[in-house]
C-alpha cells in the first residue's frame, strides 16, 4: 500500500509540481494551499508525512509545524523555504522537523528526503509498538477442551476485519481475547486503543471517545484528540460496553456506521478507520428487554460472539495459570521461585473461583509474598480452602439423634459453605450444585438459612 504524503505552499505552481514528481514515484499525494486547510486534512486524511512551507499568509509554517507536533508527535514533516535563514531552520529543528529545505527545490532531494522521513516514520511507529509489546503481551494459558475451542474461534474470526463480541464472568479474561483476537490481525503493526466504559463519568465518556476542542466545556484548556482518533487504521477495545449511557450508546451507533465524527464542540468531520472489539460481563439480551441497552447497537457489535468461559468450567487449565503467575510475581517482588505442592493445586482445583482468573491471579501473588519459604503448602491457604464450615457441619451432624437430623445438619453447612464461596449469590450457588434456582430457594427455607 502507497503511503499519502500531504504538500503545503501557497503557490500553486509548486503544488502542481511537487505532486507530480511525487506520484510518478509511487507516492499518494494531498495538497493544501495554506496552514488551516493542512491542520484539517491532517485530521481527516491521516497522511504519512507532510511536506511544509514556511512563509505563508494567515497561518505560517512554524506555527502549523508546533500544532502538529502537539496532537502528532511521531508524524514526520520537513520544512521547505524560499528565504531561509540559520535562525528559522534552527526554530524549524527544534520544534521538531525532520528535515529543512531551501528552495528552489531539487526534486531528486525532494525524493530523497521524503524516503527518509518515511522509513523514520516507519522505524518510530515499529519501535513504540515494539515497546508497548515488551510492556504487556497477555496470551491465552490453557489446554482445556473450552479453552482450545475458544482459541481456534480466534484464529478464525482474527485475520478478518469482523466486529467482535466478547462475554464472559468478571475476571475471566475478556480484555486477553482481545488483545489475541488484534495480535493476530492484519492491523496488529497498528494501536490497539482500550476504553473501559464503567470508568469513565458518564459526562467525560463523550471527551474520552470523540475528543473535543479547546473551549468546548469548563476545563477544556486545549484540544484533545478521542480514542477513536488514536485507533485509526488499528483496533478499538470498548471494555464494559453496558455501561455506557444510552445516548452516548446513540452517538457510538452512528459513528460505526458512518465511520465519522467530530469532536465535542467542533463540527468539523473526521473519518475514521477501526476495528471495533467489545466486551462485556452482562447479558445483552437481557438489557435490551430492560430498556438498557439500544437493540440496534448489539446487532452491529455482535458480528461474530466469543464467550470466555469461567474458571470452573476449566478448572484442568489452573496448574498451567497458576505456574505462570508464580514465574511472574516472584521476579517483581524481588523472591526466589516458589512451588504450589500437589496438596495446593488440588486445593485450588476444588474451589469454585466466583472471580476466576483474576481471583487466582490475586490469591497466587499473596502466596508469594506472604509464604516464607520456596514451597507453598497446604497451610499457607485461607481458611476458605480448607472447607472448615462443612467439616464443622459435618462433625456436628454426627452429635444428632438420627440420621435425617444428622443429614440436614451436613446438607446445611456445605449449602452455607458453597453460598459464602458464591458471595450469598442464588443463582449462581443454584448453578454450581447443578440445581434449580427455584429448588434451592426451598432448601435454603427449609433449612432456616439466610432469608430463604
Amino acid at each position: 500500500m502507497s503511503q499519502t504524503i500531504l504538500v503545503v505552499d501557497d503557490e500553486p505552481t509548486i503544488l502542481t509540481s511537487l505532486q507530480g514528481v511525487l506520484e510518478d514515484e509511487g507516492f499518494q499525494v494531498a495538497t493544501a494551499s495554506g496552514g488551516p486547510q493542512a491542520l484539517s486534512l491532517v485530521e481527516e486524511s491521516a497522511p504519512d508525512m507532510v511536506l511544509l512551507d514556511i512563509w505563508m499568509p494567515e497561518l505560517d509554517g512554524l506555527t502549523v509545524l508546533e500544532r502538529l507536533k502537539e496532537d502528532y508527535p511521531h508524524l514526520p514533516v520537513v520544512m521547505m523555504s524560499g528565504a531561509g535563514t540559520i535562525e528559522s531552520a534552527v526554530r524549524a529543528t527544534k520544534l521538531g522537523a525532520f528535515d529543512y529545505i531551501e528552495k528552489p527545490l531539487s526534486y531528486e532531494k525532494i525524493v530523497v528526503t521524503c524516503n527518509n522521513a518515511l522509513s523514520f516514520g516507519r522505524l518510530t511507529e515499529t519501535n513504540l509498538l515494539l515497546r508497548q509489546r515488551a510492556v504487556e503481551r497477555p496470551t491465552l494459558i490453557g489446554d482445556s477442551p473450552i479453552m482450545n475451542d475458544l482459541k481456534d474461534q480466534i484464529g478464525l474470526v482474527a485475520p478478518t476485519d469482523a466486529w467482535v463480541l466478547i462475554t464472559g464472568e468478571n475476571g475471566t479474561g475478556k480484555e486477553v481475547v482481545a488483545h489475541s483476537v488484534h495480535q493476530a490481525s492484519p492491523r496488529a503493526d497498528k494501536p490497539m486503543i482500550e476504553v473501559n466504559c464503567a470508568a469513565i463519568p458518564e459526562e467525560l465518556i463523550e471527551s474520552e471517545l470523540f475528543g473535543h476542542e479547546k473551549g468546548s466545556f469548563t476545563g477544556a484548556s486545549e484540544r484533545k484528540r478521542g480514542k477513536f482518533d488514536l485507533a485509526h487504521k488499528g483496533t478499538l477495545f470498548l471494555d464494559e460496553i453496558a455501561d455506557m449511557s444510552l445516548k452516548t450508546q446513540a452517538k457510538i451507533l452512528r459513528i460505526l456506521q458512518e465511520r465519522k465524527f467530530a469532536r465535542v464542540g467542533g463540527e468539523r468531520m473526521i473519518s475514521v478507520d477501526v476495528r471495533v472489539l467489545a466486551a462485556t460481563n452482562r447479558d445483552l439480551e437481557e438489557e435490551i428487554r430492560r430498556g438498557n441497552f439500544r437493540e440496534d447497537l448489539f446487532y452491529r457489535l455482535n458480528v461474530v460472539p466469543l464467550e470466555v468461559p469461567p474458571l470452573r468450567q476449566r478448572l484442568e487449565d489452573l496448574p498451567l495459570l497458576a505456574g505462570k503467575f508464580l514465574e511472574d510475581f516472584c521476579p517483581k517482588a524481588d523472591l526466589k521461585p516458589k512451588q504450589l505442592t500437589g496438596e495446593v493445586l488440588a486445593a485450588l482445583q476444588a474451589y469454585h473461583w466466583p472471580g476466576n482468573v483474576r481471583e487466582l491471579k490475586n490469591m497466587v501473588e499473596r502466596l508469594v509474598i506472604l509464604t516464607p519459604g520456596p514451597l507453598i503448602e497446604l497451610a499457607n491457604l485461607p481458611h476458605q480452602f480448607h472447607r472448615q464450615e462443612a467439616r464443622t457441619g459435618y462433625k456436628e451432624g454426627l452429635a444428632e439423634t438420627t440420621l435425617r437430623e444428622a443429614k440436614a445438619a451436613f446438607e446445611k453447612a456445605f449449602i452455607v459453605d458453597r453460598l459464602e464461596k458464591m458471595g450469598w449469590n442464588v443463582s449462581a450457588t443454584a448453578e454450581s450444585l447443578s440445581i434449580e434456582r427455584s429448588h434451592l430457594h426451598k432448601k435454603m427455607k427449609a433449612l432456616g438459612i439466610g432469608n430463604g
